[in-house]
């Protein structure tokens, strides 16, 4: 109990500060709308719990003992969030409300970036690592699980209001192209620069 408070404020900070996830989510606020936004909000922070939990039952010693395994996940993590920004850098310039919904994008999009996403494995092994131990129990892992999501959520929610909020911006074809080529940017700065500084 009084290492809650200190988990929260990272859980927080974890939660809020730009990553891959904030700006998939930002970004569909601006293009698609709140729901849509919503739905990816809600799966990157229920697979993010999930991703905690397993890695808190054990899976997190396996990634410690197995340097190489870090190493690929983080690779394939990078190589897939370029792939992602690369698409959207070469998105057109069609304007807001010429865009179809799309209805790929939801809650099953959110969770699985999370897998790919290496600020999601290193926020969950750091946890482990920090405020759970290595001889933690099923109850305190799902305990701190479950705070997380209720942390994350209001958090991501931010990201998704943020974009809603600029969504009237982008209604110019140019503009909307700005935002596209700045947000593909952004993605390729949250996944290489954390790789370059280390």
């Amino acid at each position: 109990m009084n290492q809650w408070l200190p988990f929260i404020l990272f859980a927080s900070v974890a939660s809020i500060t730009p990553g891959p996830t904030n700006l998939l989510i930002l970004g569909s606020a601006a293009r698609f709308g709140l729901p849509v936004a919503l739905a990816i909000a809600l799966g990157a922070c229920v697979g993010a719990s999930l991703m905690l939990l397993v890695i808190g039952l054990g899976l997190g010693e396996l990634l410690l003992r197995t340097p190489l395994l870090q190493t690929a996940m983080t690779w394939a993590g990078v190589a897939w969030i370029s792939w992602m920004a690369c698409k959207l850098m070469r998105r057109d310039a069609a304007g807001i409300d010429d865009k179809p919904i799309d209805r790929r994008q939801g809650f099953i999009h959110g969770a699985g970036l999370q897998l790919v996403n290496p600020k999601t494995w290193l926020m969950t092994v750091s946890v482990t690592a920090i405020f759970l131990g290595g001889d933690a129990s099923f109850a305190a892992v799902t305990a701190y699980a479950a705070l997380f999501l209720l942390v994350s959520t209001p958090c991501l929610l931010v990201w998704g209001l943020l974009g809603v909020g600029g969504a009237h911006l982008l209604r110019q074809p140019a503009r909307l192209l700005l935002f596209n080529r700045a947000m593909a940017l952004l993605l390729l700065a949250s996944v290489w620069l954390p790789l370059l500084l280390r």
